[in-house]
Formats: C-alpha cells, structure tokens, sequence
C-alpha cells in the first residue's frame, strides 16, 4: 500500500467524519488549562497518525485554551537509539520556554520492537527505564515543571503492560504524574463504538480522541496543574 493509499483509507474511516473534525470544536472560556504552555513529546499517538494529524493535543487547544509545543514524530522511540528519539528530540525544544508541564507518551513502539527494559537507577538510556528516568530528570532541570506520562488504551501487548508496569516502579523513585488510559473502566465500552473511535489497536481516529481520550486527559491535566 502507497503512503497515498494509506492517506485515503485513514479519511474514509468513519471516526474521521468531518462531524469530528477540531474545527468544530467550541472554546470552554472557562477551563482551568486556558493558558497553559504544555509540552507534549511522543511519537504517532501524540502526532495523530491515524486521524489526520489531529490528536488530542489539538482537541485541548481548541477546547480549553491549552498553549502546546507539539514534538511528535511517528515511529520513534523512548530508547535512545536513533536521531529522531524521544530524548534527541527533546534536546531540541527551546531551554528557555516558560512551560507549566511536560506530557510524554509511553511510545508503543518501545513494546513492538522489544527494546530492553533495563532496570531502574541504570542511567542506560537505550533502555525504557534509563530513558525514562533521563526525560524525567532534563525536564525538571530544564523546565522546572511537572512531568506527565500518559498510557493508551488496552490493546494486545503484554511488553507495552510490563512497560505500565515499570512506570509505576519509576513513580515510586521519581516525582511523576501518570495518566493511565490502559488500567481504566473507560475501556469497558461496546464494540461499535470503539470501531467508530479507533483505527487500529493503539491509534485513535478523531472521534476517538474527541470523545473518549480527551475528556480523561483533561481530567487528569485540571487535576494535576490546578
């Protein structure tokens, strides 16, 4: 399949509808995130590969006023491995930029491709935990502000949950915030409407991030930056 064929088959899907498209969103004037300058690093979760580059950091701007630096690039990992890491993009994001939170995604593409999970306190960075642990402790450095990961939803990985699961032991070491879409009820939801919302197993499509993923993220975001 072409790029081009790709591009199409991501538009017919139904989740993609220009009934939920970001432009037809109204702004909450009242939302306590109006304002706030978040950081959002990831790769094609946080991108929007499956819904026409609108995620649901597009959604939080044109709903809630939320100011973001998107450094999104499909495919690319955690790990430390390549130029276009999660921590090499990170380096690249301006060191002065007044930011009220860093929001990183726990890449799935750590999980597909079995990169090693290393052990906490490693400092490996071609690890998970040593490159989480270096994201965790740059952005602090950098920024001063809080670091947020957030899960997706469940999907059929038992490596992407073993990855949850370290999350939870970094937390214990490291001051984070953890929005967890994956131990959630939100994904006890009926089989027709997750085909409306989701393209595949881990990318929503617009209706998807519209309507199940936002809300809880901004819960989580109005929770924490309050």
């Amino acid at each position: 399949m072409t790029y081009e064929e790709y591009l199409e088959m991501i538009k017919r899907h139904p989740g993609n509808a220009e009934e939920y498209d970001v432009s037809s969103c109204t702004k909450d004037e009242t939302s306590t995130l109006r304002g706030k300058r978040i950081i959002f690093l990831g790769s094609s979760v946080t991108y929007g590969a499956c819904s026409l580059e609108q995620s649901f950091v597009e959604f939080l701007a044109a709903e809630d006023g939320v100011i973001p630096y998107k450094e999104a690039v499909s495919g690319t990992t955690l790990a430390d491995l390549k130029d276009d890491s999660y921590i090499a993009r990170m380096k690249t994001i301006p060191l002065d930029l007044k930011a009220d939170a860093l929001v990183c995604q726990l890449s799935t593409n750590d999980a597909t491709k079995m990169i090693d999970l290393g052990t906490i306190g490693n400092h490996d960075t071609e690890t998970v935990a040593g490159a989480i642990e270096y994201i965790i402790e740059y952005a602090k450095k950098t920024w001063n502000c809080p670091v947020i990961f957030y899960t997706g939803t469940v999907y059929d990985s038992p490596q992407y949950k073993k990855m949850i699961d370290l999350l939870y032991e970094i937390q214990k070491v490291h001051d984070i915030e953890i929005i967890d879409l994956w131990n959630h009820p939100m994904n006890e939801i009926a089989r027709e409407t997750y085909d409306l919302y989701m393209a595949d197993g881990i990318h929503p499509a617009k209706a998807g991030y519209r309507f199940w993923w936002t809300p809880e993220i901004r819960k989580r975001l109005q929770e924490i930056l309050s």
